[in-house]
C-alpha cells in the first residue's frame, strides 16, 4: 500500500556553479569580489545579475587593483571573463594579476594572526579602558571561518597559462574606436546627410553601442543567459569595464551645458541585460573628472552597488598622523535590495581601506582616543586655581567636588 510518507531532513540538492553560494539574508546567488573583507561589508558578496560600480579615487590606482582581485577571482574560480579597458590596455591587465595563496599558506598565516591575538589579549586584560569604549560594539571587518573567495599574493603574478585556461574575451576601446573612424564612405565623396544614414544603419555610432552588442553576444554565444536550458555545467561570466566614462572612451563629460544620455543608455541596457544573464558586471567609473553631478546621480541609480575610494595621495590627509595605519576612505553609496524591501545595512559605515605589501583590506577606521575632554579638565583646573575666580573655595583652601 502505497503511502504519501516522507522523511524528514531528505531535501533535493541544489548544485551551484563553482566559485557561488546562496546568500543568508534573501537567498540571492552570491559570488566572491576577491576582497573577503569588502565581501562582508556589502553582505557576503557581489548578487549573480547585479552591477556593481566603482567610483575611482584621483589617480585610479586602488580601483584598478579592485578590478584585478575580482579578475583574479574569477580565474581561480573557473569563471569566464570579459574585459573591456582603453588605458592600459586589456592585455596589460590580464599579465599583472595577483596569484592565489595555497591553503597551507592561509593556515599558517591564520594561526599566526590568532595567537598575536590570544597575546594582546592577554595583556588587555590586565589594562583598564576607557570608559568612553567599553559600550562599543565589537566589529569584525574579516571572517576567518567563512571560507568564501581566495586570498592573493601582490608580490606574484599569476602564470599565463592559468589566466587563458578559462574563456576570456577582450575589448580595446582604442582599437575599437579607432575601427569606427575607419568608414567605407567618406565624408567627401557623398553629402553630409547620406554619410549618417550610413553611419546609423550599418556601423553603430559610438563605442557603446558596439560595447553593448559585443557584450550580448557574449551572453548567447556562451550560454549564459538564463533562459538556457541545463545547469549541470553552468559557470559564471564576470564582466569588468575599467575607466567607464573616461575621455579616453571618447564621451566628453565636462561639457556643463547639457548631459550626454549615450552613457546612461548604455547603462540602462546593461542591467536589462544583467537580469537575465548568469553574470556580474564590475565597472570602474572616474567620476572625479565629470563636473555635472547629475550625471554622477545617475550612474549611481543605474547601477546596484555603488562604492567609493577617497585616497590619502596628494591630500592633506596624507600626512596627517590620525590617517597614518590607512590609505583611503572607503564610502558605500548604495546597496541593494533584492528579493526583500530592506537591503543589507552594515555594522559601520566610517571604514577605510589600506594596502599592505600582500593583500588589500577593508575595515573599520578606528581613530585616536579624543582627548578634548581632558584638555578642557585643564582648562577649568587652571580657572579654578584663580583668584577671584567663581569656585566653592576659601581664601586657602580649594574645595572639589
Amino acid at each position: 500500500m502505497a503511502t504519501s510518507f516522507r522523511k524528514k531532513g531528505i531535501r533535493s540538492r541544489t548544485i551551484y556553479p563553482p566559485g557561488t553560494r546562496p546568500s543568508l539574508h534573501n537567498n540571492q546567488l552570491l559570488i566572491s569580489s576577491g576582497v573577503p573583507s569588502m565581501d562582508n561589508m556589502i553582505g557576503g558578496g557581489i548578487a549573480v545579475g547585479t552591477i556593481f560600480m566603482v567610483e575611482e579615487d584621483t589617480f585610479g590606482s586602488y580601483a584598478r587593483q579592485l578590478s584585478k582581485y575580482f579578475l583574479a577571482e574569477g580565474i581561480v574560480s573557473g569563471h569566464a571573463i570579459f574585459l573591456a579597458s582603453s588605458e592600459p590596455d586589456p592585455s596589460s591587465i590580464l599579465k599583472d594579476l595577483p596569484k592565489d595563496i595555497d591553503d597551507k599558506e592561509i593556515k599558517t598565516s591564520g594561526a599566526h594572526v590568532q595567537e598575536t591575538e590570544q597575546k594582546v589579549s592577554s595583556t588587555d586584560s590586565s589594562m583598564r579602558i576607557a570608559w568612553r569604549y567599553q559600550t562599543q560594539p565589537k566589529f569584525e571587518s574579516t571572517l576567518s571561518y567563512a571560507k568564501f573567495g581566495h586570498y592573493f599574493d601582490l608580490t606574484k603574478v599569476m602564470d599565463e597559462e592559468r589566466v587563458y585556461s578559462v574563456p576570456v574575451r577582450t575589448f580595446s576601446v582604442t582599437n575599437e574606436a579607432a575601427d569606427l573612424l575607419e568608414c567605407p564612405v567618406k565624408r567627401q565623396e557623398v553629402s553630409l546627410q547620406e554619410y549618417h544614414e550610413y553611419r546609423s544603419n550599418y556601423e553603430p555610432a559610438t563605442v557603446y553601442e558596439t560595447l553593448i552588442s559585443r557584450i550580448t553576444s557574449t551572453v548567447k554565444d556562451g550560454g549564459f543567459s538564463t533562459s538556457e536550458k541545463g545547469l549541470e555545467n553552468r559557470t559564471i561570466l564576470r564582466i569588468v569595464l575599467h575607466g567607464l566614462g573616461s575621455p579616453l572612451w571618447g564621451e566628453e563629460n565636462s561639457t556643463p551645458s547639457a548631459i550626454n544620455t549615450t552613457l546612461t543608455r548604455f547603462l540602462f541596457q546593461l542591467r536589462a541585460l544583467m537580469r537575465s544573464a548568469f553574470a556580474v558586471c564590475l565597472i570602474t567609473a572616474p567620476t572625479h573628472l565629470f563636473q555635472e553631478s547629475a550625471l554622477i546621480r545617475r550612474m549611481q541609480r543605474l547601477c546596484d552597488t555603488v562604492v567609493k575610494l577617497e585616497s590619502f595621495v596628494g591630500s592633506d590627509n596624507e600626512t596627517n598622523p590620525v590617517y597614518q595605519d590607512y590609505h583611503g576612505l572607503f564610502h558605500i553609496i548604495r546597496l541593494p535590495r533584492l528579493n526583500s524591501l530592506v537591503g543589507h545595512s552594515p555594522e559601520s559605515f566610517d571604514l577605510a581601506f589600506k594596502l599592505r605589501r600582500k593583500k588589500m583590506t577593508i575595515e573599520k577606521l578606528h581613530l585616536p582616543p579624543d582627548l578634548a575632554e581632558t584638555a578642557n579638565r585643564t582648562q577649568e583646573d587652571s580657572i579654578r586655581g584663580k583668584p577671584g575666580a567663581l569656585s566653592c573655595q576659601s581664601s586657602n583652601l580649594r574645595l572639589d567636588f
